[in-house]
């Protein structure tokens, strides 16, 4: 099974489309009115934005949370710093030897995005460096 959509909220797709334009350095695929949909492609799974869509959160891996962070900060409200999640032990939830940052921020809908990246932890056993060096 893989995930194939996420829709989120959007009361103007305008003002959507432009926003999530600049956040994911892409152009819509597919605009729909009536009835007002918007569609973005994130690496094959697509991004809803549907004025009748409930309040959801979409988490979104970057390369480094801190720089998108400071790419963003003038752009939309900070909710929470970027701060480190926790460690990867093994890959039952992330990439094992790394490190999980996120940071929260909220979108020109009022949506709570997530930013998140994988930190790696060159020193700690099992982690991909380690491994790449092996």
């Amino acid at each position: 099974m893989r995930l194939v959509q996420v829709a989120l909220r959007a009361a103007d797709l305008d003002r959507a489309a432009a926003f999530y334009s600049t956040l994911l350095d892409a152009e819509p695929t597919g605009r729909f009115e009536p009835p007002g949909l918007l569609f973005f492609d994130l690496d094959g799974t697509r991004l809803l934005l549907d004025g009748n869509a409930p309040s959801s959160m979409l988490y979104l891996e970057v390369d480094d949370v801190r720089a998108a962070v400071d790419r963003l900060r003038h752009d939309v409200e900070i909710t929470t710093e970027p701060h480190e999640i926790f460690t990867h032990e093994d890959d039952r939830l992330g990439p094992a030897g790394t490190t999980e940052w996120q940071a929260f921020f909220t979108d020109s809908e009022g949506n709570t995005v997530a930013l998140v990246s994988f930190e790696s932890n060159p020193d700690r056993p099992g982690s991909q460096a380690e491994a790449e060096r092996g």
